[in-house]
Formats: structure tokens, sequence, C-alpha cells
């Protein structure tokens, strides 16, 4: 069966598509339209579809929109707030339903060809679970999910055999952990449903002091959790974007956080007394939180825990597409890993290259050209092979820089355009990982946090966090040849096996798809060495020097 997956409610509108049984292709549309998360995540904005996405996965794998049996779409009107007569009514949520309930009509008006009764509603938190169950590698798993909300909930636990999944709770609204955190983004001066993370790597920075206070408001219940509005102010005066950050506002994060931690252990561990089962898999934005990832892995009883690499919203065209695929009699295949976006060959870059008047050079070895330039510490841009679904740079569209001077997490952040509190993430082979970090092992996608051990602090300083721990991923180099031979050559350079690695972009934009991204950025910024396919493009030494100097 041919399957086109959507997401197009809320935010991180994407595509993907799975041919009996196996993934060929899942992108984000913000990569194509190069708007930060697509669209804002308002009723208004339902109707869009994320159509060059979905355009370009069909013809990844050859297939034209009338030749699709069938169209998943990650939600299901049914499950919602039904429309009004008066569609601005109750905070304009009956919109969204009529707007979901016409995607048929705007997908054939979009994908000429596409026959709309092939299309199905699946529900949002069904979409994020089969994006862990199916995609991921176990079989036979316990499944949580925990996001913003769903048509009526913000929250699913189940188990799933053989692709079938069980669900035995849900939570409904309004009780929503990922609701209570988006809020409290807002409420310290950043864009909710975009800036989560923040608040993550702002926690490290404060004390949990008012958590006795957030036990009374936030906890587990018989069969969920209760998680209501918090009134904020009451422990912090809310912040003005760019205006000042109070050590207050730091403990209510680290308080906020650490809460937000201790629900969901107690989730995990009573699904396990359940289940039994020896794997936990999660979606869900809430999932994309690694320090609580990391709580859940060292505390809970399972003896394995795996996340969804796109666990946002992103992830459920993809989860969407298998799940479907899956009913239709599918034997679904794991997801392959996350490079699943748009890739170029060497001679269309090239093509690109010369296009553009650029001087370049097609070094014989581009992993020992771009370790040279990281131990020289310039920063290098490294855009290779197919772009990553999800949030996470994962050494195809990343920045990587030398991991052992302090200055370098300044020179990243303003390179970026970041606050300066925010961590960078060291990049490690997976053999090299546990003698340097404690924490779950491996970590490919970036998706736990890990102790650094105390013998390395001294020797990391640009990828160790104030509390002392640092978000690692794991390189496979039978997997990612080229990226094992750059960390082999820069080891033997500098006797550090671990590079910097964060997302190639500057704040407030989508990380870089297309080459044509990579050369803008390039351009625009501090960067001394741009490594495209297998090419490299170098800045003037003198701009180099000054840059480093600054």
């Amino acid at each position: 069966m041919r399957v086109l997956g959507l997401n197009a409610v809320f935010h991180d509108p994407s595509a993907a598509v799975v041919v009996d049984g196996r993934i060929v292709a899942a992108a984000e549309e913000e990569r194509f339209s190069r708007r930060k998360h697509g669209k804002p995540c308002v009723p208004f904005s339902t109707w869009e579809l994320p159509e060059r996405s979905a355009r370009w996965c069909l013809a990844q794998a050859g297939l034209e929109p009338r030749d699709v049996d069938s169209v998943a779409y990650s939600y299901d009107p049914e499950l919602a707030a039904p429309p009004s007569g008066d569609l601005t009514a109750d905070e304009y949520e009956g919109l969204r339903t009529f707007y979901v309930r016409r995607a048929p009509n705007f997908a054939q008006t979009s994908f000429r060809g596409l026959d709309s009764a092939k299309m199905r509603f699946v529900p949002h938190h069904v979409a994020h679970a089969a994006s862990a169950y199916l995609a991921g590698p176990h079989r036979t798993c316990s499944v949580m999910v925990l996001d913003g909300r769903g048509e009526r909930s913000s929250y699913l636990a189940g188990r799933a055999v053989e692709g079938n999944l069980e669900i035995f709770e849900t939570q409904p609204l309004p009780d929503s952990l990922g609701l209570r955190y988006e809020e409290l983004t807002m409420h310290l001066g950043f864009a909710r449903s975009s800036d989560e993370y923040k608040i993550m790597a702002l926690a490290a920075y404060g004390r949990p002091r008012f958590l006795p206070e957030l036990r009374e408001l936030m906890y587990c219940s018989e069969h969920g959790f209760v998680a209501r509005p918090v009134e904020y102010s009451r422990f912090a005066p809310a912040r003005a974007p760019e205006g000042p950050m109070l050590e207050v506002h730091a403990d209510l994060a680290s308080s906020v956080q650490v809460r937000l931690e201790e629900i969901l252990v107690e989730l995990a561990t009573r699904l396990h007394r359940r289940t039994g089962d020896r794997a936990l898999v999660m979606a869900g934005g809430v999932a994309l939180n690694c320090v609580a990832n990391s709580a859940i892995a060292r505390r809970a009883p399972f003896e394995d825990v795996w996340v969804q690499p796109a666990a946002g919203d992103a992830g459920t065209a993809l989860g969407a597409a298998l799940y479907v695929a899956h009913e239709l009699g599918d034997r679904v295949e794991p997801m392959p890993g996350a490079a699943l976006g748009r890739g170029w060959t060497d001679s269309e870059i090239r093509g690109l290259l010369e296009a553009a008047l650029l001087e370049y050079e097609a070094p014989d070895d581009v992993a020992l050209t771009v370790a040279r330039a990281l131990a020289d510490d310039q920063i290098v841009g490294w855009f290779q092979g197919r772009s990553e679904f999800g949030p996470r740079a994962l050494g195809h569209r990343s920045l990587l820089a030398h991991p052992g001077h302090t200055r370098n997490l300044q020179r990243l952040n303003d390179v970026k355009g970041r606050e300066q509190f925010r961590p960078v993430a060291p990049m490690v082979l997976r053999e090299r990982a546990a003698e340097i970090f404690d924490g779950p092992l491996p970590s490919p996608y970036m998706l736990f946090t890990h102790r650094v051990r105390d013998e390395w602090r001294s020797r990391l300083p640009a990828v160790t966090h104030v509390d002392g721990s640092a978000r690692v991923q794991t390189v496979d180099a039978r997997e990612e040849p080229l990226l094992g031979a750059m960390l082999a050559h820069f080891e033997r350079l500098t006797g550090l096996p671990v590079v910097v690695n964060t997302s190639f972009n500057t704040a407030g934009r989508p990380m870089v798809d297309d080459p044509r991204d990579a050369l803008e950025c390039f351009g625009s910024t501090p960067i001394g060495l741009l490594a495209i396919g297998r090419f490299t493009l170098a800045r003037a030494r003198r701009a180099v020097a000054l840059a480093g100097a600054a």
C-alpha cells in the first residue's frame, strides 16, 4: 500500500510517505517554507496543508497524488469539539474542527488527482503513539504519549504487541502537563509551542524551591493526573521578552521541570506495573524534554526507553501513515534512522556552487579537512546526506566546533543569536561514549541527558552544562562513516574524542535544508569552513581571525 501521512492541525506541519510498510520519506514543511514551525499554532491556520513537503515526499517515492492508496491525517474531528453555529465561539475551537472536517476537500484541491475519499482520520495521540511503537525497534512495548493536547486529551498510556495498540489510560483536558509547560514558557518571556526547550536549559541554573506548592497543584490521580492552569505570577513576576532574567525565574523553571520529571516517572512506573514490559516507547512534545526522559530511564523500572526523534507534532504525519499502513495489512518496518529528508548529489551541489560563482575545493578527505579546521578552532558548517526529520541536528545539518575551549559556547550562541544560558551538545563515537558520559547509551537521537564524568569536565568545557550534564549524540561509524572518520581524525589531532554539535541555523529560522540555505547561513555568519557534500568553502583567514578575537 502507498500511504501519504499529513500533520496540519496545530504546529510543525509535516508529511511522510510509507510504501508497502517501508518509510520512504518524511519532512517538515518549515524546511521548505523557511518559516519556523511552519505556521502559528492557532485555529485560523488549521486549513493550511504541508503542500511542499508532501509533494517532495511523493516525488521521493516516485508517486503522483493519484497513485496514493490512502491519506492519513493525524487528527480525528469526530473526537474534537463540534463546531456550533458561531464558529468564533469557545476560543474558536469549533473553527479548528470545521477546517479539519474539510481537510479532504483541501487536499483534493492542493494535490491534483488525489481522491478525497481516500483520506482517513487518525486520532492525534494514536498517531503520536504509532510513531513510536511502529517506527521504533520493539515489537512488544509499553507506550506513553504526552503533549499539550490532542482532540480532547493530553495523555495516552497503553501497550503495543505486533503493531496493535491497546489503550489503558487517557487524560481529558484541561489537565495537561504540556500546556502547563507551554504557559510557563510564555510567562518567562518566550514563545509557547516553540521555546519550551529554553525552559529546560534555564532550569539547570535554578533551585526547585517552589516544589512543595507545585506538588499541591500538579499530581498523579487514579487513572491519570491533575494539572490544571497554574497562576505562575504567585511564584515569579512575568518576564517581558528580552527582559532581565531573574534568579526567581530560574527557580520557577527548575521547580516546574523537577515536578514534571516526578510525575512522568510515576506514570511510567504505574504503566510498568500493569504491563511488565522491558521496553517503553514515547512520543508527544513532552517527550522532547531530554532531562525528563533521562529521569524515566534512570528511575522507572523499564530496561530500555526509546523516544521517537520527531516526537513533536511533526512526527504524527509519520505515525498516522504507519498506523494506516498497518491497518490496511502491510507489515510495517521500523524507521531506518532520522535522515528521512532531502538530500543532494555531489554533482547537484557542484552545479549550485558554480552557478553562485563561489570558490571551492574538493579535498581527497573531507573528514580530515574538517577535523583539521576544528583542531584549528574554527566553526564548521556540516551539510551531508539527507536532512534529519525532527528538531535535532544529528550530523547532517550541523554546526561543529572544538569542545575543549570554554569560549566556544559563547561563540556558537553568538553566531546563532541564542541566549547565553543555552548549552550545546557533544557528538562522540558510540564505542567511546561510556568512558566519558554516564547515562542512557547509545543515544543516537540526542534525546537524553548524561552526566559528564568528573575527569572529563575540565577537558570538555564547551559541552558541559552548568549542572555537569550534556545532551549526548552517539555516532555509529558503520551507519555514519563520514562522521565517524571525522571524529577519529579529530581525536588523533587533539586527544579529544568529542566534537561540539549544534543545529545549522540562526535564531528564529529553521535548520538549513537546501544547499542554498547552507550557503546563505555561511555567508552571513562567522563560520570558518563549510563542508557541503565532498566540497569545502573556506572563509578568508583574516576574517576568521577577527571573528575569533571578538
